[in-house]
């Protein structure tokens, strides 16, 4: 069975950068499409970016678009996303999670399979 562990979350200045990490064991995460998620304080889980693994194709929340990049490493079993130019408004916990798909179907419905534990993103001065 597939298991998902985030890391690279931490605190970070506004303006500065990080890159999450979303490491899978288990099964090949090349196979089904791989989503990040996020949930601030007070707030619903919402969708940030996801993967395909038919071509590769990817999405972002308007939000981020520009700002994130998403990316897969099928050799070392992992999705990363880039976050670059951070605002205090991307703090949140992230999550990764395996859709049921390979187009990123679950993602866009807001419906994942299996869900990592999350990490922590704070961006404050």
């Amino acid at each position: 069975q597939l298991q998902l562990v985030e890391s690279g979350g931490g605190l970070v200045q506004p303006g500065g950068s990080l890159r999450l990490s979303c490491a899978a064991s288990g099964l090949a995460l090349d196979y089904y499409a791989i989503g990040w998620f996020h949930q601030a304080p007070g707030k619903e889980r919402e969708g940030v970016s996801c993967i395909s693994s038919t071509d590769g194709s990817t999405y972002y929340t308007d939000s981020v678009k520009g700002r994130f990049t998403i990316s897969r490493d099928n050799v070392k079993n992992t999705v990363y996303l880039q976050m670059r130019s951070l605002e205090p408004e991307d703090t949140a916990a992230y999550y990764c999670a395996h859709d049921l798909t390979r187009d990123c179907s679950g993602y866009h419905v807001g419906l994942m399979s299996t869900w990592g534990q999350g990490t922590r993103v704070t961006v404050s001065s």
